[in-house]
């Protein structure tokens, strides 16, 4: 069946018709909320969002098309989108193509012409719920059942799904013109190896911009293998999944602690918190949007945050060698941590990806920092 139909079931037993705007298929995973106006494609290049169908709140999509440079990797990783509105005429300059075009290029499965808002609420009151989206199938029952069997991302290592085959080198900054976060480094470069849990362009850009030549290696590189590199710094990427489950991360992290400095991100900071003696917990609905505002326990200033995250780390759970270095001031989890003696922080949220735009880019060359009073 695919007479230009689609269907949204939730395990809870909701069942919503839509219409058909991406690729033909069935797709399931965790449903998950986001709240940005803006930045659908980056969203769904995301490595983050694998295994996840993203909900947008926002009420139009597709206003500005889809412009092939703000990609964050080489393909789409959501399961599925589900919006309320397709805009009909991309407006942008700069759209290669319209944003209905790209996922069906792309083979994402989509709907619109659906309750997002009633989707969202149901999602906040019941937590994190599992979904499929169909134009195959539209027998309610069915896909009832079907959202129940769906993986959700608890207890998946879906970093090894995501991550780079092979050790690539990143030269890419920001283009002058971009009205970017920070002025260019002119200082001393330092040789850092990225772990690639699935990470972003604009991180790999920020980390380049901020004096820094980066390698990325694969997620499960051993430790012993990054070190014969030579790095004098270590970074930890963003990425999917629950961070428990990435035996060949944390088993690389944990030798390389102490060795040299580490800064994470995102499913990085949550490796390094695991490392360090903390736990993780799934949360009810997670923090995906771009106006989640953090607070710097140290400086006291509150930062205006683009967050996508599930898994959190437990406050109670860090041990006292660890320092607690920002919360969110929505729920009060944690931010951010970090070892003095081990030369190592991170943050949970993307400081690549800040909305203020200047909120967070101080992070990079923090690190920067931190790397060259050792050196």
């Amino acid at each position: 069946m695919n007479d230009g139909r689609a269907w949204i079931a939730l395990e809870n037993g909701v069942v919503m018709e839509g219409r058909s705007i991406g690729a033909p298929g069935e797709r399931s995973g965790d449903l998950v909320f986001n709240t940005a106006m803006s930045g659908y494609h980056e969203i769904l290049t995301d490595p983050s969002y694998a295994g996840q169908t993203v909900l947008l709140t926002y009420p139009l999509i597709g206003n500005y098309g889809v412009a092939e440079e703000d990609a964050e990797s080489h393909r789409a990783w959501a399961e599925g989108l589900v919006i309320r509105e397709l805009s009909a005429i991309p407006s942008s300059h700069r759209a290669n193509l319209g944003l209905g075009e790209w996922l069906r290029r792309e083979g994402v499965v989509a709907l619109d012409g659906v309750d997002t808002r009633r989707l969202t609420r149901l999602v906040r009151e019941q937590g994190c719920l599992r979904c499929v989206i169909s134009t195959e199938d539209g027998d309610a029952d069915s896909l009832v059942t079907k959202a129940r069997a769906a993986q959700g991302t608890e207890g998946r290592d879906l970093a090894s799904l995501v991550t780079t085959d092979e050790v690539y080198t990143w030269d890419e900054g920001y283009h002058e013109s971009y009205p970017n976060l920070l002025t260019p480094f002119a200082g001393t470069r330092i040789r850092c190896v990225a772990y690639d849990f699935g990470i972003k362009r604009n991180i790999l850009r920020s980390l380049v911009h901020c004096g820094f030549d980066v390698t990325v290696v694969p997620a499960a590189t051993p430790a012993d293998d990054v070190l014969a590199m030579d790095p004098q710094a270590i970074f930890l990427s963003n990425g999917p999944g629950d961070p428990a489950a990435v035996e060949g991360g944390l088993a690389a992290v944990s030798d390389l602690v102490g060795k040299r400095p580490l800064f994470g991100i995102c499913l990085g900071h949550q490796i390094l918190s695991i490392v360090l003696g903390a736990r993780t917990t799934k949360m009810p609905f997670g923090h995906h949007g771009a106006n989640h505002p953090v607070r710097d326990l140290a400086s006291g200033h509150v930062e205006i945050t683009s967050q996508n995250h599930s898994f959190a780390v437990l406050e109670e759970s860090l041990p006292d060698a660890v320092e607690l270095s920002h919360i969110n001031l929505n729920d009060q989890t944690v931010e951010g941590i970090r070892h003095p003696g081990a030369r190592c922080f991170s943050v949970q949220y993307h400081p690549e990806a800040a909305p203020g735009p200047l909120d967070s880019a101080h992070l990079f060359r923090r690190f920067h920092e931190l790397v060259g009073a050792g050196v």
